[in-house]
């Protein structure tokens, strides 16, 4: 049994799963399996058994496969230069130096091309994932990531290290690589609605509102948050992008929150102004009155801060804040 054991998990000494080298590579394991069947870029050998186990030398190969296919190649294309041998030195082929086989697990220096320092492992699967535009994986990835880590750890420590990265890339390349970050936008919304629980039911005064302040389109760290709350089985009504200030006065009316989360990702959306408004907004029967408070979500007030209003520096610090301000 225990011989058995290690052999599966690659520590016997056969090599890696396939799932090991999808892991690793930032693939589906679908991925590996079609370029193996289609392209015969599978094991050299096989160890015994009925797994297939991939090799440093298999690996090295899958790993040049993946570079050039995020750099645009075809795959048909990048397997044929994969498995094109090189010219032969003048006495004889030249040994083939491969690289170890690092661990899946811990932090590494993710994909070169996207600068992204000392990061979790995740990230770099998930950045090369998101350049090959390749969804089935960039989905798997991103469920794995946050089911491992848990929403608030798996948010803050791989996917905005990937999403920075990959806006950086954007910046850099003028009008290039637009298409990867909405790409990868796009399908980390899709994992946090997943991954959520439905939205909880309403608690007199204790619903969490959430909305972008007018003019401001950047809704995915309100999403992560209503997600966040959601786990915690807190009511929340998310509003979304550049809601319209009678819109929000409006909502906040019907409403009723006991939080407010007004999000600015720029300078030039935050109001100072319309922040003390809502805060300063009133509801209820005379003598029990009531108003929200007024969180400040976002770098965009880092410049306005508003007196008296609390500004969470990150979402761990927003979902302790609206826990401890929602009653129980």
């Amino acid at each position: 049994m225990t011989a058995d054991r290690n052999d599966e998990d690659g520590r016997g000494g056969g090599g890696l799963t396939t799932g090991e080298v999808a892991r690793r590579l930032g693939v589906a394991p679908t991925t590996v399996r079609t370029w193996d069947r289609r392209y015969g870029l599978g094991p050299d050998a096989h160890t015994g058994g009925t797994h297939r186990r991939w090799t440093p030398a298999d690996v090295a190969r899958l790993e040049r496969m993946c570079a050039l296919t995020a750099t645009g190649v075809p795959p048909a294309e990048a397997a044929r230069t994969v498995k094109s041998p090189g010219p032969p030195a003048p006495d004889g082929p030249a040994p083939v130096a491969v690289p170890p086989v690092r661990p899946v697990s811990g932090r590494s220096r993710a994909h070169a091309g996207l600068r992204m320092g000392d990061v979790r492992q995740e990230c770099k699967g998930i950045a090369r994932a998101a350049l090959r535009l390749d969804a089935p994986a960039l989905e798997d990835l991103l469920a794995t990531a946050i089911e491992a880590h848990g929403l608030i750890t798996a948010w803050t420590e791989v996917i905005m290290p990937t999403l920075q990265a990959v806006g950086r890339k954007w910046e850099n390349s003028g009008e290039r690589y637009v298409e990867v970050e909405h790409f990868l936008s796009w399908h980390v919304s899709g994992a946090l609605r997943r991954c959520a629980p439905p939205v909880a039911a309403d608690r007199p005064g204790a619903t969490t509102m959430l909305a972008c302040v007018p003019g401001e389109n950047h809704t995915l760290p309100l999403e992560v948050l209503a997600a966040a709350l959601a786990e915690r089985h807190l009511p929340v009504r998310m509003f979304g992008a550049a809601l319209p200030v009678d819109s929000l006065v409006a909502a906040v009316r019907r409403t009723g929150p006991s939080v407010v989360g007004l999000w600015a990702q720029s300078r030039t959306t935050a109001s100072r102004p319309l922040a003390e408004h809502v805060a300063a907004m009133e509801w209820g029967v005379r003598g029990a009155r009531r108003k929200a408070v007024v969180l400040t979500l976002g770098p965009g007030w880092a410049g306005h801060a508003v007196p008296g209003l609390p500004r969470p520096r990150g979402l761990a610090e927003a979902v302790a804040a609206v826990e401890s301000l929602v009653p129980g």
